[in-house]
């Protein structure tokens, strides 16, 4: 039997009225933050039957390295193995079930199951099986190591983002991503994000939230508090400059006509060489649903990956690149230091505003809240497009 979740935790005809046009609209309510089964109902049935950000590829730098990650309480390995190919798996044992990898390993080569020391290479093949038919027998009859394998995670590396599809069914990566692609091939050219560089030190950082990743998410989407929250953000992109931008059915967020971090920052970095001239102060911040969010500037871009930990806890981890190699150059260091530094401050200071919102979701007197016609486009678009996958979501009891 099945049956919708939302049939016992939020009414139907509340998703319905997160769907109706922006000036009817309410948001999602309260427990869509706060509810720990709906929780695990959005890593089935809202990110895992699409495209969502894991790790960084960074993150598994070197052939033979590992990192295992925790995604919305499922365990999984992220590997690259010696051929330099990144995979993700489940990471349990194909024995008994044993959690396979606690720590991340630079130098791994292998993952030994720490319970009966069955081991694994990093592309997921059984190698051995220690004792199997007895002590120091390690074979049984029947039994074939190829059958036994871990457990495979549908993955895609774009951009230098681990991206997963836990069903397994999504359409193709190349189509997930293609709308995103065209629209900002217009500032990068044909070959998007060809000459994209990421220093080894100083181009990453991460952010522990107290909220629901989605308040994450629909923050990002929009400009509006941009002269509240981010005072200085505003002086070099101010809010009367800025554009709603709803790209596709998985996309939407915020672009400005005035971005002059070098204002701020006294530095000239290298630019995307085919960024069109009448476009040269333009910037663009999309949130690629489910999790992942992205800036592009003409002399950097940085993606987000908002991994969430539990109803009420995220991790944002950041990483910038720069264009073309010679952005890497010691003579650029200054600039990549304050480029970083201007970032950090810009996400920090959402922290209160997510963090409040989440105690807000707590109260009874919250009921979904209201969007701005003008203001709340794109955030009103994510809403729309959580309450479709609640509503098309189902649970087996």
């Amino acid at each position: 039997m099945t049956t919708s979740i939302t049939q016992n935790t939020i009414p139907l005809t509340q998703l319905d009225a997160v769907a109706k046009p922006i000036g009817q609209a309410v948001g999602m309510p309260g427990t869509a933050y706060t509810n720990e089964a709906l929780f695990h109902f959005e890593r089935d049935q809202v990110l895992g039957p699409t495209w969502s950000g894991l790790v960084f590829a960074s993150e598994v730098a070197a052939n033979g390295s590992l990192v295992p990650v925790d995604f919305m309480g499922l365990p999984l390995i992220v590997t690259r193995d010696d051929n330099g190919h990144i995979n993700v798996f489940h990471n349990v044992c194909s024995h008994r079930g044993m959690t396979l990898v606690s720590a991340a390993n630079p130098l791994a080569r292998g993952i030994r199951c720490p319970y009966h020391s069955w081991r694994y290479d990093l592309s997921g093949n059984l190698k051995s099986t220690p004792s199997i038919g007895g002590a120091r027998i390690n074979e049984v009859a029947g039994f074939f190591c190829e059958n036994h394998g871990l457990k495979r995670v549908r993955s895609h590396v774009w951009m230098g983002i681990v991206f997963i599809n836990l069903s397994d069914d999504a359409p193709g990566f190349t189509e997930f991503i293609a709308p995103l692609e065209t629209r900002w091939s217009q500032f990068s050219g044909a070959g998007l994000f060809d000459e994209l560089h990421v220093p080894e030190q100083g181009a990453s950082l991460e952010i522990d939230v107290q909220c629901n990743w989605k308040l994450a998410v629909e923050n990002y989407c929009e400009s509006y508090h941009l002269p509240s929250v981010h005072p200085t953000l505003n002086t070099y992109s101010p809010l009367d400059q800025h554009y709603n931008i709803v790209a596709a059915e998985n996309m939407s967020g915020q672009g400005s006509c005035v971005y002059n971090l070098s204002n701020i920052v006294d530095a000239e970095l290298p630019r995307f060489p085919h960024w069109p001239e009448e476009k040269t102060c333009h910037a663009e911040y999309i949130s690629l649903y489910p999790n992942v969010l992205l800036g592009l500037q003409p002399d950097h871009v940085f993606a987000m990956i908002v991994q969430p930990q539990a109803p009420g806890k995220t991790v944002e981890k950041l990483q910038l690149y720069y264009i073309g190699a010679q952005s890497l150059d010691e003579s650029y260091e200054g600039c990549r230091s304050a480029v970083l530094k201007n970032w950090q401050q810009v996400f920090s200071e959402d922290i209160f505003a997510v963090e409040g919102m989440q105690n807000a979701r707590r109260s009874s007197g919250f009921n979904g809240g209201v969007f701005s016609p003008v203001m709340d486009v794109s955030s009103h678009h994510f809403h729309q497009w959580l309450a479709q996958r609640y509503k098309a979501g189902t649970v087996r009891l």
